[in-house]
């Protein structure tokens, strides 16, 4: 019997939000908490650029565990940048391999050059080990 093929395309999330580097990081938080984000995209400066991404876990570790002052950190000084990301045709097996081999919870999904969703561990097996069952 053939393997049942789903992409990341199929259960990525459509919804996802932005930050300018510039930011604040309270700010970010924010936007986090008003629009129930676990992650910020940093949108690019020009298109010679790359996307970044900001995440709960960089704040806590980069800002709460060392004291910072979350008015006086910019998003630009703890975003991982540039972003790994994953194109909206990958098997949702290789995506969670990906993840693995490189310890991400999430990643954007870009087409073309442009960001068209989020995939993360809680979507890949929500929605995608259910698709397979």
């Amino acid at each position: 019997m053939e393997k049942k093929l789903i992409r990341v395309r199929d259960i990525m999330r459509t919804h996802f939000e932005f930050a300018d580097r510039k930011d604040t990081v309270r700010s970010a938080l924010a936007k986090m908490e008003k629009t129930n984000a676990r992650a910020l995209i940093v949108d690019k400066r020009n298109a010679d650029d790359e996307y970044g991404i900001v995440v709960l876990a960089d704040i806590a570790k980069l800002v709460l565990a060392v004291d910072k002052s979350p008015d006086r950190v910019n998003v630009y000084e703890i975003m991982s940048k540039p972003v790994i990301q994953v194109s909206p045709d990958m098997d949702i097996r290789y995506c969670a391999r990906l993840f693995e081999r490189f310890g991400l919870e999430r990643a954007p999904v870009v087409d073309a050059g442009r960001i068209v969703g989020m995939v993360s561990y809680h979507v890949l097996v929500l929605r995608g080990l259910m698709q397979l069952m």
